[in-house]
């Protein structure tokens, strides 16, 4: 049963007539009753009765409701394919890691739905590792995250390199100096993100070649939280730089010499990912923003 058949029948009924029915849909009068002969031999039953004044049979009756309401639904639906297909509707499901995900995907995320209103956005914020494997298993359509340990059939594109900076009480000793070394954590308690964290592991490996065991650890999965445990001074943590891109009253955030890591950020995806147009320009602009950021960054470190 063709969509066109049923649009020529209720246009018919809504005209009185072949006549006018085929001047408002553009048709020659032949189609128009080769449409309504098709039509009423697919049903089985007469839906017209032709005369001096054009009637619908009982058939007619009862198809016409239906039909009107089978052409609603499908203009909705033509609208909403178009809608998709020139990117301007459709649900996009990202996955974010922190602080990626609090301190700088809300701007980004801000200026790509007031582009895009109609697109619907869904994340999930949870570590590289995770996000790896939702994404193998289909339950996102690409992170933003670091370099997970298994990339699990994966592609990870790096986008940004981040620094590593100490955050102390204000009330630390610590404070008071301009730069901070490795041997100044010697006997404190620092503030480590989980054990299975690529960049946790890099720098305790680190602080154990150069000051050994001599010191204590906090381990607490939410990096986001780090700044709040540190305020209550309960220890220091060693944390990006984006991260501390702002401290907390009776904070303070220092240079440490001698922490040699570049905690990535980047793009997960499926390897041949073909994306649709409203995921392609957040992805553009998910990688602009990047690529401003690295030249903030490069500008900053030459001055």
């Amino acid at each position: 049963m063709e969509i066109r058949a049923i649009r020529t029948f209720t246009t018919i009924v809504k005209y009185g007539n072949f006549l006018k029915a085929a001047e408002a849909l553009n048709y020659s009068q032949p189609t128009i009753t080769l449409h309504i002969k098709h039509l009423e031999e697919e049903i089985g039953e007469k839906l017209l009765e032709r005369g001096k004044i054009l009637r619908m049979t009982e058939a007619g009756r009862l198809f016409y409701e239906r039909a009107t309401d089978l052409l609603r639904e499908y203009d909705r639906l033509d609208k909403t394919l178009e809608d998709l297909e020139g990117g301007s509707a459709g649900l996009i499901r990202i996955g974010v890691s922190e602080p990626t995900a609090s301190l700088e995907f809300p701007s980004i995320i801000a200026d790509f739905v007031q582009a895009h209103p109609k697109v619907e956005i869904s994340l999930h914020i949870a570590d590289a590792n995770t996000l790896s494997g939702m994404l193998f298993h289909d339950q996102i359509d690409f992170a933003i995250c670091g370099a997970p340990e298994v990339s699990m059939e994966n592609l990870f594109k790096p986008l940004y390199y981040d620094d590593i900076v100490l955050l102390v009480p204000n009330s630390h000793p610590l404070s008071e100096k301009a730069i901070a070394e490795i041997h100044d954590l010697r006997n404190e308690t620092i503030l480590f993100t989980p054990h299975n964290c690529p960049i946790r592991i890099k720098i305790e490996q680190i602080i154990v070649e150069t000051i050994g065991s001599n010191y204590k650890k906090l381990e607490i999965s939410n990096s986001m939280a780090h700044k709040h445990f540190v305020q209550a001074g309960l220890g220091v943590s060693l944390f990006t730089r984006t991260a501390n891109s702002f401290a907390l009253p009776g904070t303070k955030i220092m240079e440490i010499k001698g922490i040699e890591a570049a905690p990535v950020i980047g793009l997960l995806k499926k390897n041949n990912t073909i994306y649709g147009k409203a995921s392609t320009h957040l992805l553009e602009m998910i990688d602009t923003y990047f690529s401003e950021k690295n030249a903030l960054s490069k500008q900053e470190t030459s001055i």
